[in-house]
């Protein structure tokens, strides 16, 4: 079994990688084609973060019962978790690490768009990928640390 500390850096390194990949190639890649299941993310979340200034009235009641942008996304979230449950008994803290992560991103990603004094304050990185003309990097929420080591932070000079 892997050492309890290897398996917690493990976790918040997959974590952070997967939202980039996420991010970059299924949300802005295959999301740009209007037919696509993820075409939510690009059509309609940036489209409503664009015109708000980073608010996402989607975010401000939540309606389990209506297939929006919002319970997509919780969707996938709610898969990750079951994809992830096998590994489980083997690798406990990666996987609780992971699921911390999800539920963590899932918390700042809806503040931000709840809140963009907030978001501005405390995930300039996402402000930036929204508002500064930078929707092609900035793919992290929680932590911009793979954008970081794949060089695709950038920081926008408009917001500053």
């Amino acid at each position: 079994m892997l050492s309890v500390a290897v398996q917690f850096i493990l976790g918040l390194a997959y974590a952070n990688a997967g939202e980039w990949l996420m991010h970059k190639y299924i949300l802005h890649g295959l999301g740009r084609n209007r037919h696509s299941f993820w075409a939510y993310h690009w059509y309609e979340h940036h489209a409503a973060c664009t015109q708000n200034a980073m608010l996402d009235p989607g975010y401000q009641s939540m309606n389990l019962t209506t297939w929006n942008p919002q319970t997509k996304e919780l969707a996938v979230l709610i898969s990750i978790v079951l994809l992830h449950a096998p590994l489980l008994i083997m690798f406990p803290l990666f996987v609780g690490t992971l699921y911390a992560s999800l539920m963590l991103y899932y918390y700042k990603h809806r503040k931000a768009h709840l809140d963009p004094a907030w978001a501005k304050r405390h995930l300039r990185w996402h402000c930036d990928h929204h508002l500064g003309g930078n929707s092609p990097g900035n793919w992290c929420v929680t932590w911009p640390w793979f954008d970081y080591l794949m060089g695709t932070r950038i920081k926008s000079k408009t917001l500053e």
